[in-house]
């Protein structure tokens, strides 16, 4: 899980009315035209366990700025890649049903296409809206699609599968459930509000009909806006300040490490992304074993404040070659931070947007909690793979996590107005 974040600041619009109101004809709501006194900036606080994407409030959020915040849905590259972490999210895999083809999926597509604008805009779905998000804004919603391996195959374009879209190599680390692994379309939904993302997890599950069947579901949360009071990385379910450090947009060099450049990879994924997903189980009772000290020594970094052991803030460059009295590393030779380093990974790096989750106790009677890990990458061959790879070779915070499933989807780039996501595929 590397050691990387994000800092960016997201500016909400002014508190809302109590009551909603909407502008005839239009979707933009009453409280957004005569909201205009009191508004303040909001900053969401978030990272986690792997490559952590940061952003903190600048202070605490009044809460009727949260639900007004909105994310457009035609954009250069899909919503849900590059804005600050969610409170909520819910991550779902279909297969294509038999007999369903191009046809079939391009219909779904522009359905799906069609609902997540909607509701990113904090309008009712067009068909049959169940009203549970009735009376909140968009909430800073986003609604993400990729396609996997497999999709390619089912639907005949196997001449547009992109050769970075392979599948993962084994790990040692992993003991994968194949039936919560992969699959021939992914939905990736955030939210800071838990049921405007249930809202639209419904809604997404509707609009597949007979064409799609879901292949499984998991559900996530981070830490919610206005839960700090000035701006500060948060903390995964190990208790560990977590992602500081990730490549930063104002990065010369970000686009091209991860959206997808235009040559070299088919038409249809220009300003598109690769998306690992990984459940990972953190084995919370072993390590809630450890002493403080032992855990810092696992992760590099102090827990109280994420500075790394080489001393310095959260901030400072980490010290690799600094040893104590005794000649020792003080960054120990396997902890997690110097293991995934982009400068001991010949420069690999992902943007990394995770969930925790939590699904009570499993059937070993140990907390079923952890990572719902997501990363971004222009190539996941050089992204993700060498980074985990080295991570197998001896990463001190292996025994304390299980790689449970996996899937890699290709993530086109945004529609434009007019286009549903996946057009240029199905229609090229």
């Amino acid at each position: 899980m590397p050691d990387q974040s994000i800092s960016q600041v997201r500016t909400p619009e002014p508190p809302q009315e109590e009551q909603r109101g909407r502008a005839a004809g239009h979707g933009i709501s009453r409280r957004r035209l005569l909201g205009t006194a009191g508004a303040t900036g909001l900053v969401l606080g978030a990272a986690g366990g792997a490559v952590g994407y940061a952003s903190a409030p600048a202070g605490a959020t009044p809460l009727t700025s949260v639900g007004d915040s909105q994310v457009p849905f035609h954009v250069k590259h899909q919503p849900g890649i590059t804005q600050p972490l969610q409170a909520r999210g819910h991550l779902i895999a279909f297969d294509l049903a038999p007999g369903a083809g191009r046809k079939e999926v391009a219909a779904l597509l522009r359905r799906w296409s069609d609902t997540a604008r909607r509701l990113m805009a904090g309008e009712p779905s067009a068909q049959d809206d169940t009203g549970v998000a009735g009376d909140a804004g968009p909430s800073s919603l986003t609604l993400t699609f990729g396609f996997g391996h497999s999709f390619f195959t089912r639907t005949g374009l196997e001449k547009q599968r992109p050769v970075a879209l392979d599948p993962l190599p084994d790990f040692s680390s992993d003991h994968l459930d194949k039936a919560r692994s992969n699959g021939d379309l992914w939905v990736q939904i955030g939210a800071d509000d838990a049921l405007v993302a249930f809202h639209a997890l419904r809604a997404v599950q509707k609009d597949a009909g007979s064409a799609a069947r879901v292949r499984w579901q998991m559900n996530g949360f981070n830490r919610s806006p206005g839960a700090t009071a000035h701006p500060m990385t948060a903390r995964n379910l190990m208790g560990q300040v977590d992602g500081t450090r990730n490549p930063k947009p104002a990065d010369s060099d970000f686009d091209q490490r991860i959206f997808v450049p235009g040559q070299g990879e088919p038409a249809w994924m220009a300003n598109g992304s690769y998306a690992v997903v990984r459940r990972i189980r953190m084995l919370l009772d072993d390590w809630e074993k450890l002493s403080v000290r032992e855990q810092e020594g696992v992760i590099g970094r102090h827990k109280a404040d994420g500075a790394p052991l080489s001393g310095g803030t959260e901030t400072s460059d980490m010290d690799l070659e600094k040893t104590d009295s005794q000649g020792n590393l003080v960054v120990p030779f396997n902890a997690h931070a110097r293991i995934t380093r982009p400068d001991q990974n010949g420069g690999a790096a992902m943007l990394r947007r995770p969930f925790s989750y939590h699904d009570g106790i499993g059937t070993d009677g140990v907390p079923d909690a952890g990572l719902l890990f997501i990363c971004w990458q222009a190539d996941p061959l050089r992204g993700f793979v060498p980074v985990q790879r080295k991570l197998d070779r001896g990463d001190a915070l292996t025994p304390f996590v299980r790689h449970e499933s996996s899937g890699l989807f290709a993530v086109p780039g945004g529609a434009a107005e007019g286009e549903y996501v996946g057009q240029r595929l199905l229609e090229g």
